[in-house]
């Protein structure tokens, strides 16, 4: 292939490669890239962003180092980073840190930190210097390279020189050991030496608690007591360091955190029943109080968990002596707070005494010093053996003899009456009333006393209670002196009655016409309402639209009010008060109409960019195939005239070189046989080199200047509309719609 076509096919290799979409950077961190660079951010490296690390100047072989990676110059939220070594190796991957399999490279595993830390352990002697490679970058996160910055660099670490000798550590120890109380801390000691006296810098302290690391005691010398627990077992790793080489590890004993002895009386507080306090320890029988005679709180019943003291020294508990306090008693059978040794009644709870010796107690003993009697039945203190009515208390005595004691005769010296029982001097035998004190006569034998009487003389009437002249038997309203007629028989006189022909309605607070019984004849809906009476729907509001309150959907009960005049009612309108819209399907607070202008605006728009993207590509597709068929051409040229010499005698009169020209000017001679230039001329094409105008491919490559990013902002309503689409309200008043590959700005 000819240099020619070569260099043709190279542009057009370039040109297509300029066409593909930059590739994506990986929020999940990508290894072995330090190198290169993060080419997936852009091009070119941004100086002014700074790797900020503390890899050391020159390294100690073996020793362990603690790398901080974080960037400098920077102001993105988003960010990453990438180490590769060439010799020794990574581990112990901090937060948000990534280390691959074989320990030469680290990245990070998400986008939201822009500090990281892992460790480095040095090569082994006489590996030579190790080649760091860092890489760095922040992005805006918009998914593309526009606004991304990225920077790397390469160290050389040599190793250190003259070799270092390692220190060693000895004689470690946790103190107190082989135990510790669970409230004392934990003290690690060790002895550090190094051979040349080189002072201690960084060396390691792990702890482990029952053999697991604990990495929040790592380089603690003092466990606090707070940390510990009853049971564990503690030990301690130590690896020396004097900042250039780690030692040895060597590890501590076991200790066991036990239990303490609260009290200080030699019995720890696991198994002291009183851990606080120095005169008790055990509790046999768990009811609180200490088995020691001696000490505080004794249990005078150690084995009886329902006693524990005995005040009165009687040998019987007090929880169970009915009298604690008194050694000559301890039983009460019968409750009455009265012991069984003093008790005359001991199985009787409502006696103790008996002082007339009659054998009946003093409590039952109506008369407990008279040995003649101990009743008195009816309570009239007058014994039983005594009174005439030892039943009745009210009577003991009967002077006329007819059975009825005198303080009940009302007639005592009177055999034919004992009783006047309204106490109108007529005894009950005689008064035809006798439990009337008012009355004592019936002239009209109606059973209604003359003296109440209103008619003693009708025996069909006797009562006028509203004293109006109509007896209460023919007074429709005996209690009403207004009325005595009710027409409807409604229950409401005619006097009162605003329908007194109308039984099923009797009253009309507003004066509309209309009864206010809802259950009656042409019912008043609104009894109170004047203006209005009916309610078709019944939703509250009255039908007439000249009253109060009208109701402009007098036949929807759910409807009643419609604000913005648009037919539809408040109840059903997402928007009552905008005439111009009424549903809102998707509930994001923007009208159905509305919305459907603003979908069927931002579907045009994105067919109008989608047609121009199309446009675009038919462009570039166009320079290619009008670039690639030039390079057709030259190279077909090009084959012409290394194949075949043309010559053109037919037109050799009409086409002359310029004037001067000779193309075989620069020969030495003319080989035999062969024409000279005056006898035949052949038009030979001048070779030179074609000029390329690149404006175009220029203005295909060339980057375009990068804005600052703008503060992104934030969502403040997002749905997804009936077509699938999907729509953001923003901070800013902005609306977005995505398009399957990024938030479109509208």
């Amino acid at each position: 292939m000819s240099r020619r076509l070569q260099t043709l096919a190279v542009l057009l290799v370039f040109v297509m490669m300029t066409a593909v979409p930059a590739i994506h950077a990986n929020s999940q961190g990508i290894h072995n890239q330090a190198g290169t660079g993060c080419t997936c951010h852009g091009n070119s490296a941004t100086p002014t962003l700074t790797v900020q690390h503390d890899f050391p100047t020159n390294y100690a072989p073996g020793f362990t180092y603690t790398i901080n990676i974080s960037i400098g110059g920077g102001s993105a939220s988003m960010a990453g980073f990438n180490v590769q070594v060439s010799a020794g190796s990574l581990a112990m991957a901090g937060a948000g840190v990534a280390i691959n399999s074989g320990g030469t490279s680290a990245t990070h595993t998400s986008s939201g930190q822009n500090l990281w830390s892992f460790e480095w352990t040095a090569p082994n002697p006489n590996s030579g210097a190790a080649i760091v490679d860092i890489a760095i970058n922040e992005v805006n996160g918009n998914g593309a390279t526009n606004g991304d910055v990225w920077n790397n660099l390469q160290l050389t670490i040599p190793e250190e020189l003259p070799p270092n000798t390692a220190p060693t550590a000895s004689n470690p120890a946790i103190s107190p050991s082989p135990e510790a109380g669970v409230n004392q801390s934990l003290t690690l000691t060790y002895a550090f030496s190094d051979p040349e006296n080189d002072a201690e810098s960084g060396s390691q302290i792990h702890w482990f608690v029952d053999g697991t690391h604990v990495t929040a005691h790592n380089n603690k010398k003092v466990i606090d007591a707070t940390h510990t627990q009853v049971g564990q077992s503690w030990m301690a790793e130590i690896t020396p360091s004097d900042g250039q080489a780690q030692g040895a590890m060597i590890e501590t004993g076991n200790v066991t955190i036990v239990d303490i002895d609260s009290d200080g009386d030699g019995v720890l507080d696991g198994q002291d029943r009183f851990p606080n306090d120095a005169t008790q320890t055990d509790d046999a029988d768990g009811d609180g109080y200490g088995d020691n005679p001696n000490g505080n709180n004794p249990d005078a019943f150690p084995s009886d968990s329902s006693e524990w003291a005995d005040s009165d020294d009687d040998g019987v508990g007090d929880n169970a002596d009915a009298f604690p306090n008194d050694p000559t008693e301890t039983t009460d059978s019968d409750g009455d707070n009265v012991g069984d040794n003093a008790d005359a009644f001991p199985n009787d709870g409502s006696e103790t005494a008996d002082s007339d010796d009659d054998g009946v107690g003093d409590n039952a003993d109506a008369f407990p010093n008279d040995p003649t009697e101990t009743t008195d039945s009816d309570g009239d203190n007058v014994g039983d053996n005594a009174d005439a009515f030892p039943n009745n208390a009210a009577e003991s005595a009967d002077t006329d003899m007819d059975g009825v004691g005198d303080n009940a005769d009302d007639f005592p010296q009177d055999a034919n009456e004992t009783t006047d029982s309204d106490d109108d001097g007529v005894g009950d035998n005689t008064d035809a009333f006798p439990t009337d004190p008012f009355e004592s006569a019936d002239s009209d034998d109606d059973g209604v006393g003359d003296n109440a009487d209103a008619f003693p003389n009708d025996a069909s009437e006797t009562a006028d209670r509203d004293n109006d002249g109509v007896g209460d038997n023919t007074d429709a309203f005996p209690e009403d002196g207004t009325e005595s007629v009710d027409t409807d028989m409604d229950g409401v006189g005619d006097n009162a009655d605003a329908f007194p022909d109308d039984a099923s309605q009797t009253t009309d607070r507003d004066g509309d016409g209309y009864g206010d019984n809802i259950q009656g004849t042409n019912p008043d809906l609104f009894p109170d309402v004047r203006t209005q009476w009916a309610d078709a729907d019944g939703d509250g509001y009255g039908d007439n639209p000249d009253g109060t309150n009208p109701d402009a959907f007098p036949a929807d009960a759910f409807e009643w009010v419609d604000s913005d005049m648009d037919g539809v009612g408040d109840n059903s309108d997402a928007f009552p008060n905008d005439a111009t819209e009424t549903t809102d399907s998707d509930g994001d607070g923007m009208g159905d109409n509305e919305q459907k202008i603003l979908e069927d605006r931002l579907a045009a728009e994105a067919a109008e960019e989608e047609a121009a993207q199309q446009r675009t590509v038919t462009v570039i597709v166009a320079l290619v195939i009008l670039f690639g068929g030039g390079v057709a051409f030259f190279v077909i040229r090009g084959r012409s005239t290394e194949d075949e010499v043309k010559t053109f005698d037919a037109v050799a009169s009409a086409v002359q070189p310029p004037a001067g020209f000779n193309p075989n000017a620069d020969a030495s001679s003319t080989p035999a046989g062969y024409p000279t230039a005056a006898a035949s001329t052949v038009a030979v094409q001048p070779a030179m080199t074609q000029v390329v105008d690149d404006s175009a491919l220029n203005a295909l490559t060339k980057p375009e200047p990068v804005a600052p990013a703008a503060p992104e902002p934030s969502v403040v309503n997002q749905w997804t509309d009936e077509t699938g689409h999907t729509w953001r309200v923003m901070s800013d008043g902005t609306n977005r719609w995505w398009n399957g590959t990024d938030w479109q700005k509208v």
